[in-house]
């Protein structure tokens, strides 16, 4: 006889009370909001919104996000952009840097009716994808990555030299689209007057490369930035055609102590229920652990370190320094902060909780599903299935 389950009953019109834990909860309002901040921005400073869709990985979430149903939107990973293509998405940047082996993927991805532009920072690559532009007989189109700060891949902005190598090697058979950079180090940036510097950085750098890419007789029609501390900080986007940004979509503990949101302003959060206490060491010990909130601990160089996760009420009002100081990998330990003034709260066996994660895209990747409730009620009005994968 199978040992598996049959497929537990549907969840929407449950409660936050009867839930099986751990599980994701969604506060569609505090998200929308979110979205609606970022667009709003946008439309003061010009260019369009390209959302990534590596925090979300959920069609459901991505038509609350994206500008219209066929996009435009950006991924991290071939298997979102084909399981979003097959919700009807088909204006996509894939925005990892491209291998040969993938681009048969990319390739029947764009057969099927897909605009998908992949993204690269070497000649090698620029060959590879004029190679299967040549065999397919149409051309992939590319974005060559820019290094505006030292993070992590790309090509520095004024290294006229590989720019022009690349965007030759490419547009052998190939289609240059445009460059795209992202500033990762604005994730360690601390005030106000850092990121904005961060967001001007991003944004000259990708213009500098595009200037020169055009300077040698090359089109390049999408210059494409994207973090969202600088998508929030950017004072001017000039020469900028897009903006990619993905967990402004969620917010999460991060954010909020890099000072791009507010912690009320977190949509995602684990719900937990009290499965023990260890009175004499102040634990009191949950069923989420790392399996549930990931072991991302994105906030330990922050000056607030919220450990493994902010512990909320069931209505998601934080707990004074309640926090999950450690995780196994299905028990969380919550315990006061460190220093703290405040009196350890009494939270009886089966008290349900609400713990708000350091990074939403890792622990959203932790769970299958997203339970979407509505700020003011306790009751899942929809449930919305997550994908993972590669």
């Amino acid at each position: 006889m199978s040992s598996i389950p049959a497929n537990p009953p549907s969840e929407a019109g449950q409660c936050l009370e009867t839930l099986a834990t751990p599980c994701l909860v969604l506060d569609r309002d505090r998200m929308d909001r979110n979205v609606t901040r970022l667009r709003g921005r946008l439309a003061q400073l010009g260019p369009e919104l390209r959302p990534h869709l590596k925090t979300c990985k959920s069609p459901e979430a991505a038509r609350r996000v994206m500008t219209t149903a066929a996009g435009p939107a950006t991924v991290s990973t071939l298997k979102e952009a084909e399981e979003f293509a097959a919700a009807g998405v088909t204006d996509i940047t894939y925005a990892v840097g491209i291998t040969p082996d993938k681009l048969d993927r990319v390739l029947a991805l764009r057969g099927a009716g897909v605009d998908l532009a992949v993204t690269l920072d070497t000649v090698v690559q620029a060959q590879a994808v004029a190679e299967a532009s040549r065999r397919a007989g149409a051309a992939i189109p590319a974005l060559i990555e820019i290094d505006c700060d030292g993070h992590r891949s790309g090509v520095l902005p004024h290294d006229r030299e590989r720019l022009l190598a690349i965007a030759g090697a490419l547009t052998e058979a190939g289609a240059l689209r445009g460059v795209l950079t992202h500033a990762g180090d604005s994730y360690g940036a601390r005030g106000d007057a850092a990121l904005r510097a961060c967001a001007e950085g991003e944004r000259a750098s990708a213009v500098a490369a595009a200037t020169i890419l055009r300077e040698a007789g090359y089109e390049c029609p999408v210059v494409s930035v994207g973090s969202t501390p600088t998508a929030h900080f950017a004072e001017n986007l000039d020469g900028v055609t897009e903006v990619r940004a993905g967990v402004f979509v969620f917010f999460d503990l991060v954010m909020a102590g890099i000072g791009v949101c507010a912690v009320d302003d977190i949509a995602v959060s684990v719900l937990a229920t009290v499965i023990g206490h260890q009175q004499e060491k102040g634990w009191i010990l949950v069923d989420a652990g790392w399996m549930a909130m990931s072991r991302d601990r994105g906030t330990s160089k922050q000056t607030l370190d919220q450990g493994y996760g902010l512990v909320c009420d069931i209505d998601g009002a934080p707990l004074a320094d309640l926090i999950m100081v450690d995780a196994n990998q299905e028990h969380g330990i919550l315990a006061l902060r460190p220093g703290s003034g405040a009196v350890l709260p009494d939270l009886p066996i089966g008290t349900r909780l609400r713990i708000l994660p350091n990074h939403a895209c890792a622990t959203g990747a932790q769970h299958d599903r997203y339970h979407v409730l509505r700020s003011d009620s306790r009751d899942v009005e929809a449930v919305w299935p997550r994908f993972g994968g590669w």
